[in-house]
Parts: structure tokens; C-alpha cells; sequence
């Protein structure tokens, strides 16, 4: 029994070490590991209503020449589809988990970017929770607050 306990832990080790190795960027500017994703949106808008005489979203124009933004009309005929990214690489370690979960990820700036240019393309407005609830904090409310708060930059926009 033992051997084969030994063998699996072995090769989830193995597997760990090989997925850490692909998730870490490689040198060269022709490298595409590294480089940013594109994180991509869908608005159901025309391509000229969208970015008027070539003029961003504020909250993506906010974030000036720190993205890189790319504007087409969204497969299948519906809408036009934004895609931000960051311009600068990230440090190896920056946009890890510990980042995300600490609010250091400067991904959370792109996402967030993105989805307030949604709300504000297609209803005018950037829509936030109404009122803060009215019910006393509990363990399960701060744990709720906490979520919420760091889902404001992160998951799909």
C-alpha cells in the first residue's frame, strides 16, 4: 500500500511542479507566456457607439496609456467587443493568488475598468448596491463583505 501511496504523491508533486513552470513567464519580447491576457467584454452596441470619434469609456480612458485596448464588432453579429490588457509585465509573483486576495493584482483595475464601461455604455450609468445593508455584522456578513468587495475586480467583467 504504502508504495503506491508514494508513487501517486510523487506524481501530483511532478504535476505541480510542471504547471508552476507554465504559468511562469518566459524571457523575450516574442514570447507570448508572460504577456498579459486579454480580458474581453461584449457590449450590445454598435462599434461607433461604443467609442465615438475613436474616444474611450472613461473609466478605460482613465487608466491612459497603462492598458492597451482593441475595439471589433463581437463574433456572430452581437455588439462590439472591448479587450483591455496591461502594457507592463508583471512581476512573477504579483499576480498570484496572495495578490488577488490582498487587492495588489493591478488586473483588478482592467477588470473593473471594463465592467464599469459596460454598465455605463448600456444604461447610461455605472449601477453600485444601492444602500449598505441594515442588519448587524456577523461572521458570515464580514466574510460576505470581504467577497464582495474584492469582486469588484475580479472574474469576468
Amino acid at each position: 500500500m504504502k508504495p503506491v501511496l508514494v508513487g501517486a504523491t510523487a506524481l501530483a508533486g511532478m504535476g505541480v511542479v510542471r504547471w508552476l513552470r507554465s504559468r511562469r513567464p518566459q524571457a523575450g519580447p516574442q514570447s507570448q507566456r508572460g504577456m498579459h491576457r486579454w480580458l474581453p467584454i461584449t457590449i450590445n452596441r454598435k462599434p461607433e457607439d461604443v467609442a465615438p470619434d475613436g474616444l474611450l469609456p472613461e473609466p478605460l480612458a482613465m487608466l491612459g496609456d497603462a492598458i492597451e485596448v482593441r475595439i471589433r464588432e463581437a463574433p456572430g453579429d452581437k455588439g462590439t467587443e472591448i479587450a483591455a490588457r496591461l502594457r507592463a509585465p508583471l512581476s512573477w509573483g504579483s499576480g498570484g493568488m496572495m495578490g488577488r486576495l490582498s487587492g495588489d493584482d493591478p488586473r483588478q483595475a482592467v477588470r473593473n475598468a471594463l465592467r464599469e464601461s459596460k454598465s455605463l455604455i448600456e444604461t447610461g450609468e455605472v449601477l453600485r448596491p444601492d444602500e449598505p445593508p441594515t442588519t448587524r455584522p456577523a461572521p458570515q456578513g464580514n466574510l460576505l463583505d470581504l467577497v464582495t468587495h474584492r469582486a469588484s475586480g475580479e472574474g469576468r467583467p
